[in-house]
Parts: C-alpha cells; sequence; structure tokens
C-alpha cells in the first residue's frame, strides 16, 4: 500500500512538473525580457490569455465583438461602414460576400458579409518596418448573422500588434493607434446604423 502511495504521488509530482515548465518558462521569459517590451505588453497578454481560459477560444481573444441593433438592417450596417470609412481616414479595399444560408438553424450562421478598409500610407509605413503587420491587412470588419436573427460585427483586436513587442516608435505608434481607433469605433457605430 505504502509503495502504491509512493508511486502516485512521484507520478502526480512529474506530471506537475512536466506542465508546469512550461508556464515557469512563460513565466521566466516576461520577467527577464519585459524591461524590452512596450509597457502595455503584460497586460495585452494578460487579458488575452485570461479571455482563453475563460472561453477556450483564441480565435475570440483576438476580436472586439459588437452586437447590431436589432432595427438596422445589414445593407444599413455596410453602408455605415463605407460612410465611416470616409471620416477615419481609411479606405474601403474590398467588399466580399462570403454567403448566405437561407434555411439556417438559429444557432447557425445564415449570412456573412466581409469588408476590408485600409490607410495607404499607414500601411506601407508598417509594411517598412516589417512584412510581418501584413498579415493584419488589410483590416477587415465581418458582419456575421445567425438563423435566429442576432447579429454582430467582428473586427480584430489590435492592442497586441500595437503594444505586444518592443514599442513602436513614436510616429509609428500614432499612427497606430489611429487605425486602432477607427477599427473600435467604425463598427461600434455601424452596429447602431450611424453615418
Amino acid at each position: 500500500m505504502k509503495k502504491s502511495i509512493m508511486t502516485a504521488l512521484m507520478a502526480l509530482g512529474l506530471a506537475f512538473f512536466a506542465s508546469g515548465c512550461s508556464t515557469m518558462h512563460m513565466g521566466w521569459t516576461a520577467v527577464t525580457g519585459q524591461h524590452k517590451l512596450d509597457d502595455g505588453a503584460m497586460k495585452a497578454y494578460d487579458e488575452m490569455f485570461t479571455s482563453v481560459v475563460e472561453n477556450g477560444d483564441p480565435a475570440r481573444a483576438m476580436m472586439k465583438e459588437y452586437k447590431v441593433a436589432e432595427d438596422v438592417e445589414n445593407e444599413d450596417v455596410i453602408d455605415s461602414i463605407k460612410a465611416l470609412a470616409e471620416e477615419y481616414n481609411m479606405r474601403i479595399v474590398g467588399d466580399t460576400k462570403m454567403f448566405t444560408i437561407p434555411d439556417a438553424k438559429p444557432d447557425e450562421v445564415k449570412f456573412v458579409e466581409n469588408v476590408s478598409l485600409c490607410s495607404l500610407y499607414i500601411a506601407k509605413k508598417f509594411l517598412n518596418h516589417s512584412r510581418y503587420f501584413g498579415g493584419f491587412m488589410p483590416c477587415r470588419i465581418m458582419l456575421v448573422e445567425y438563423g435566429n436573427g442576432d447579429r454582430y460585427l467582428i473586427t480584430m483586436d489590435l492592442t497586441l500588434a500595437i503594444h505586444g513587442g518592443y514599442p513602436l516608435p513614436k510616429e509609428m505608434l500614432e499612427l497606430a493607434t489611429q487605425v486602432k481607433t477607427a477599427m473600435e469605433e467604425i463598427p461600434a457605430r455601424a452596429a447602431k446604423g450611424d453615418f
């Protein structure tokens, strides 16, 4: 009996050590490298990781969502996005209806339309800084409608792109903040049918 308990405790300790190593390494890397990172990096990563643990969905942790008002038609939402883009110095570079499923079940996606926006001047600055920013371009706002009529505007949360690494140069930080503001305010306003 004593041998079985010891074996179980050793197995438990080994499992804890093995699973804890990655966590310890992550923590050690964060603590020792934090002085190089943007001041907002640790908060941004903590919020993303907390969302992943709470929801189990990494995609959700990297997005922002805005519920569309019931009295605003899909066409008005898209028209609002396009009108507001100009106000925020963004250009519409794409508008794609992905699909429509007329007989979708209440919890299934029925309709999806993607509007792509970009500030070409800012895009060029960021691509010259790092071509990997191209993975965030163009910015997109997706209108998703479910079979039950619920509708949402979804766009990428740009917090980590801006604050997740070393601090951006001052001009780039200002430009990135402009885009982040646009990509939060445009869908928030369009969800209410604001022009």
